[in-house]
C-alpha cells in the first residue's frame, strides 16, 4: 500500500537539503519520474520575525509557477498551511535570530508537504533546524 503522505514528506526534506541548483533539477526529475511526485525548492533568508511572511510567499509562488499545485484557493492554501505548521516547529530556536536556507514543496497526487531546512545564526554560532508540515488537497 502506498503512503502519500510519506512519499511527499520526503520528497520535501530532499529538495530542502539540495546544495546546488543542478542537484535540484535532478532531483527534481527523478522524484517525477519514478514516483509521480511534483517537487520545487526556493532559497529565503533575513531576520525570522521579518521573514515568517516571505517564507509563506515564496513556498506558494515557487509552487505554483513550477506546477506543483493548481493556481487555486484551495491548493494555495494547502501550501500556505503547511509552510506555517513547518515555520512554527522552528520558531522557539529562531526567535529574535537571523535565518537562512531552503524550502521544499512536494505534491503526490492529494498530499502536499513542506519542508524548511533552516540555518539559525548569531554571530559565529549556528544551529540548523529542519521543519515539516503536510495538507491534503482534492
Amino acid at each position: 500500500m502506498e503512503a502519500g503522505s510519506k512519499i511527499v514528506a520526503t520528497a520535501a526534506i530532499k529538495m530542502a537539503l539540495t546544495s546546488t541548483r543542478q542537484e535540484e533539477s535532478h532531483l527534481k526529475k527523478v522524484l517525477l519520474e519514478e514516483q509521480a511526485v511534483r517537487a520545487v525548492a526556493v532559497d529565503y533568508g533575513g531576520e525570522f520575525i521579518s521573514s515568517v511572511g516571505k517564507i509563506v510567499e515564496r513556498a506558494v509562488v515557487a509552487a505554483k509557477r513550477e506546477g506543483v499545485i493548481k493556481d487555486s484557493h484551495a491548493d494555495e492554501g494547502a501550501v500556505a498551511g503547511a509552510a506555517r505548521e513547518a515555520i512554527a516547529q522552528i520558531m522557539p530556536k529562531a526567535l529574535g535570530l537571523n535565518v537562512g536556507g531552503k524550502i521544499g514543496i512536494a505534491r503526490h497526487h492529494d498530499h502536499v508537504s513542506v519542508a524548511i531546512f533552516m540555518g539559525i545564526g548569531l554571530l559565529h554560532l549556528d544551529e540548523v533546524a529542519i521543519g515539516l508540515g503536510h495538507r491534503a488537497v482534492a
